[in-house]
């Protein structure tokens, strides 16, 4: 693998992504200190969907390891380039079930499960490939009913969980919830951002899940009430990477 220096060739300058980095972590931390909470519990993914190779190890070489991708074609161009041990990959698109095999060895976090029947074929998918480690998976909630949103609705969610739980897969791990906001509507987003909040505490609590703690939602245009509601990871791309280029 080439070395980052020479690899790099971004736009985007070094100092400026730090410069980026620096005002993300301190929004966090502040939104964190409003609501009580400790700014360590709150993770920054960078959306690295549709950014070059050039911006994410323009990232790496600021000291960020942690990316998002929603297409597996896009992010394959990608994972092998930048495979240092402390790269962690997460995958927060509609996943097919016949593209399952591309998530094996190369995500850590699937921030978009949605069915009993994607959840059978990655377990499956998994042993055979003797993955050691389990897949952490979040189950995607379309919390306000959005037609244009995937997900589930909020009324399938037990049904679909207690089902999960009672598979009991050994390669995947059960991790708590995904959810977008409400585009250009704050109140509504602080809204779903709680109802999630809520369903994830009964849900770990019902179904026995410790490790069913964690809340992905949360954006650029939004990350700082979803923190305030409890999130623990926060997606962000234009934030950090700027606006997409016109050819990109």
């Amino acid at each position: 693998m080439p070395s980052l220096v020479s690899a790099v060739s971004s736009s985007t300058t070094k100092t400026e992504m730090q410069t980026r980095l620096l005002a993300i972590r301190q929004q966090i931390a502040d939104a964190a200190n409003r609501a009580g909470r400790q700014p360590g519990d709150v993770r920054l993914i960078a959306v690295s969907k549709t950014r070059s190779l050039a911006e994410v190890q323009q990232a790496c070489a600021c000291g960020h390891t942690v990316f998002a991708e929603n297409q597996l074609q896009d992010a394959m161009t990608k994972i092998p380039a930048c495979s240092w041990p402390q790269a962690e990959w997460h995958f927060i698109g509609h996943l097919q079930s016949n593209k399952v095999k591309a998530i094996v060895g190369n995500f850590q976090w699937l921030h978009s499960l949605d069915s009993f029947k994607l959840a059978n074929r990655l377990d499956t998918v998994m042993q055979n490939a003797n993955i050691v480690m389990p897949l952490n998976c979040l189950l995607q909630v379309n919390i306000s009913g959005e037609q244009r949103k995937s997900g589930l609705r909020i009324h399938e969610v037990d049904e679909v969980l207690a089902t999960l739980v009672k598979a009991n897969y050994s390669a995947l791990c059960m991790r708590g919830f995904m959810a977008i906001g409400v585009q250009n509507d704050v109140r509504g987003s602080r809204a779903v951002f709680a109802q999630l909040r809520e369903l994830r505490d009964r849900c770990r609590e019902q179904f026995d899940l410790p490790e069913f703690d964690q809340l992905s939602m949360g954006m650029s245009d939004d990350f700082e009430i979803a923190i305030e509601e409890g999130a623990t990871m926060v997606r962000i791309g234009t934030r950090l990477f700027g606006e997409r280029s016109s050819h990109k």
